[in-house]
């Protein structure tokens, strides 16, 4: 039988996973929804408000089907997709020129190497997303039917 921490570790690492989805949805994009769809259609997102929307979508019931572990394979996978193309048009470090320069307060950094960054830490998610996807949401999950750690 499995240790019993690992139903609470389980429950505790899809809260913090899921997270930063929840802020960004609700937190920005659902917030600042125009001048996020201003930020879409500068990057050449066709269609940016109803992209948005998508995103916002796919961000929310991802992120609350993770948590709650009710069918978590496809809420990661909506998180895989939003994950994907959010590094592709907003993270694309391989397309911004050498000299540009971020500021922060008291200091700056490449471009090219906050995007890296950035970049980085969504393969990161991505991973876990791919995680998720191979072996479910865990113990203590609807998709589990609340049952503690199962028989190894």
């Amino acid at each position: 039988m499995a240790h019993p921490i690992q139903g609470v570790l389980t429950v505790l690492g899809r809260l913090l996973l899921v997270g930063i989805f929840l802020a960004s949805a609700l937190g920005n994009k659902i917030q600042n929804f125009d001048a996020v769809a201003g930020a879409m259609a500068a990057k050449g997102i066709p269609q940016p408000k109803i992209m948005l929307v998508g995103a916002i979508v796919f961000l929310i019931a991802g992120g609350v089907s993770i948590l709650v572990g009710y069918k978590a394979r496809i809420g990661a996978l909506l998180l895989l997709i939003f994950l994907v193309l959010a590094t592709y048009y907003f993270h694309n470090f391989w397309a911004l020129s050498p000299e540009a320069v971020v500021q922060f307060p008291g200091y700056e950094r490449p471009h090219v190497e906050v995007e890296m960054i950035n970049a980085m830490k969504n393969a990161a998610l991505m991973g876990a997303m791919l995680m998720i996807m191979a072996n479910g949401s865990g113990p203590w999950s609807l998709d589990g039917g609340g049952r503690r750690a199962a028989a190894e």
